[in-house]
């Protein structure tokens, strides 16, 4: 009877009725009756409906109240042929609202119809884990990932998310927090589980009986397969393989993206580890090629090691040998000869003992039964590890402000009658360095050449037989001069290897001369030795496992004196020199201060005539005084940066490059049209010069 009415009367009636209905319901408020209407069958049949109506008629349905936002707007169609549930009549309705663009929050407790848009602001159910609404609810669901990255996820999920709702990663936790509906996040779920697996198995340790772990990684790696899994540290390759040699207990670590691949990676380890047919009864011949350390010192090394223990492990002869020859230089010595730096000749090869090594190749020839070859090879692997770098920068800073006064009087005068054969003269006469006398001015003047000397200079003139002197001068003088020298010598060395930076010139001196007369000709003949002047940096860093850097330093500064003294102009050029030798710690990256010199030097000089000088006020006749102060402020700093890693050592030669091509940019010199060289020589762009991937390097640049 009600189906026939909800068919005869359309949709108006069937709210008023269900209206009516649930009002009856309440105010009734037996349970008994609400139970048997909770799960009765419904047939809806809503067509063109009002969207506010029809939201009350399901609210009395689902016993549950439901808010209409006031932007909800418009009709709505929701029915059905058949009887169905409550439940499916509810998703029904709330896939017909989803059509239009309107969604169905919960928040405290209380159901909202709201715009879509809105609906990841709005909705107040959070769900971890496992989706546990269903339908076109939407809510925000948070999935925690246990292997794969968030990020990355984020890529993939996005475009099947709904426009208007969120996904966002959180790398703190790798979760991913998103708002969608109900239905598509339970979907969202299982893709989740799906793609959240480890990478790879877990890693396999392969002891090896026969062969070596560190020849045999390379050629195990070369032999597979590549792939895309993620590369391991330290391992050989980075594909869907890894192998790492474990030198200490001479054993393969694999790890692969799948189990098929880890066991066809056992089964060529299980056929390359056999004994060797090159090994007789009295051992064999190994060639090992270094990565890192020198040949000829790690020869004399393990010699060494295994010379104390007495040759064991198959009884091999062993025999000591020298150690090679270095090039360490000790810190203060002076280089001399031609001035030219000389790189250290290539080291002989070392011979002796059951160890040979071959400067040429970098390698090493073991003779050993293969138990001792084992240990020697394990030794090897540990010591031939790549060595970090230290970049260190210095600062030289000089700072020599002088200032000097100067202030005297000189006069001269003749006393005699005219026609007199003889006369008196008498006066005063002092000379200092940059300021002649009145003496030597007056013949000076008589030689047209005036020199007064600098400063202020008031005189008195007069002419004696037609010749004009200086009868008196006063002379008043102050400078100040201020002398400010940075100089930052900068170099990079291996741990534990000297290093060496000259800036300066290079002078002559002479050691010893002779000269040969023989009749009418003369033959000089000189000895000259010349030496490095300037700025000289030799410094020997050894980085310690706690990351402190200690360092052998000698830092030298030299200069040849602008003036050369009396009475040794023959002896060469005199030259002034700071320098400072010790052994310092300072901590990776921290600038330490070296020392340096601080002098303050005040110079009074008195020129008077005894007695007459002394006397106040009128004695500034009869006297001459200068003064001079100089200060010299003199500190070296010093800054070390270890660079262990290739990356680092190329992030700061990039970084220098990059500051040099900016300095010549700037040094551009401005266009001209009258001279036609309008360009200086710039470093070409560093990107030009890097090899693309799989590429050769190019070839060198010319110079512009």
């Amino acid at each position: 009877m009600i189906q026939a009415l909800f068919r005869a009367a359309g949709a108006r009636a069937f709210v008023a009725v269900a209206a009516l209905a649930a009002l009856l319901a309440v105010q009734d408020g037996q349970a008994q009756a609400k139970a048997p209407r909770s799960r009765a069958p419904v047939t809806v049949n809503f067509v063109n409906a009002d969207i506010e109506a029809v939201t009350r008629a399901f609210a009395a349905m689902i016993e549950r109240a439901i808010v209409v936002d006031p932007r909800v707007k418009g009709t709505v169609t929701v029915y059905s042929e058949q009887p169905q549930s409550v439940r499916e009549a509810y998703a029904s309705y709330l896939s017909a609202l989803r059509g239009l663009g309107f969604a169905v929050v919960e928040s405290g407790g209380l159901l909202k119809v709201v715009p879509e848009a809105d609906a990841k602001l709005q909705t107040g159910t959070v769900s971890v884990g496992e989706v546990g609404v269903r339908g076109d609810q939407v809510i925000t669901q948070i999935f925690t990932l246990r292997y794969e990255n968030a990020n990355n996820l984020v890529a993939v999920l996005r475009p099947l998310i709904s426009a208007n709702n969120t996904i966002n990663a959180n790398p703190g936790s790798n979760s991913l927090v998103i708002t969608d509906y109900a239905e598509n996040l339970g979907r969202l779920a299982k893709i989740i589980a799906a793609l959240d697996n480890p990478s790879g198995t877990e890693v396999e340790v392969v002891p090896l009986q026969h062969a070596v772990a560190a020849d045999l990684a390379p050629l195990v790696q070369r032999l597979s397969e590549g792939g895309s899994a993620a590369a391991v540290p330290g391992a050989q390759g980075s594909g869907a393989l890894a192998v790492v040699a474990d030198s200490r207990n001479n054993a393969l670590l694999v790890r692969a993206n799948n189990p098929a691949r880890l066991a066809a990676a056992r089964a060529t380890i299980a056929r390359l580890d056999r004994p060797s047919t090159l090994v007789g009864a009295g051992g064999g011949m190994w060639v090992v090629h270094l990565k890192h350390a020198d040949a000829a010192r790690l020869a004399t090394v393990v010699r060494a090691a295994f010379g104390a223990v007495g040759g064991s492990g198959g009884g091999a002869a062993t025999a000591s040998a020298a150690p090679a020859p270095t090039a360490a230089v000790t810190p203060g010595a002076t280089a001399t000869g031609t001035g030219g730096g000389t790189v250290t000749a290539s080291a002989q090869p070392s011979t002796g003992g059951f160890i040979q090594a071959d400067p040429a190749t970098n390698s090493l020839i073991i003779t050993a039964p293969e138990p001792l070859y084992k240990q020697v090879r394990a030794l090897i692997d540990q010591l031939d590890s790549r060595r970090a770098q230290v970049y260190i920068e210095s600062m030289i800073v000089e700072v020599s402000p002088s200032d000097s006064a100067d202030f005297g009087f000189q006069w001269q005068g003749l006393l005699h009658n005219s026609g007199d054969s003889s006369g008196l003269v008498g006066g005063t006469n002092f000379s200092a360095t940059g300021r002649p006398s009145i003496i030597e001015t007056n013949v000076s003047a008589a030689q047209n050449q005036v020199n007064v000397g600098a400063g202020l200079n008031i005189g008195l003139l007069r002419t004696i037989n037609g010749i004009t002197s200086l009868a008196a001068v006063a002379r008043v003088l102050q400078s100040q001069s201020d002398t400010n020298i940075v100089s930052t010598p900068n170099l990079i060395t291996l741990d534990n290897e000297e290093a060496k930076i000259v800036v300066g010139e290079n002078v002559p001196f002479i050691t010893g001369q002779f000269t040969q007369t023989g009749g009418a000709t003369t033959n000089p003949f000189q000895t000259i030795e010349r030496k490095d002047v300037g700025i000289t940096l030799r410094i020997r860093p050894q980085i310690g496992e706690n990351g402190a850097i200690r360092m052998q330093i000698f830092q030298e500064q030299s200069a040849v004196q602008p003036t050369t003294a009396a009475g040794t102009s023959n002896a060469g050029p005199s030259t002034t020199k700071r320098s400072i030798e010790g052994t310092v710690s300072v901590e990776d990256g921290q600038i330490l201060v070296l020392g340096g010199l601080i002098e303050d030097r005040f110079v009074t000089t008195k020129n008077k005539v005894p007695l007459l000088g002394d006397i106040p006020f009128l004695g500034a006749l009869f006297r001459s005084e200068s003064r001079e102060r100089k200060r010299t402020n003199l500190m070296v700093f010093l800054r070390p940066i270890v660079m262990r890693d290739a990356e680092s050592a190329t992030r700061f030669s990039t970084d220098r490059y990059e500051q040099m091509r900016g300095q010549q940019q700037g040094a551009q010199p401005a266009p001209s049209v009258l001279m036609p060289i309008n360009e200086a020589p710039v470093l070409p762009e560093l990107k030009s010069l890097m090899p693309a991937a799989g590429a050769s390097a190019p070839a060198p640049a010319r110079a512009p």
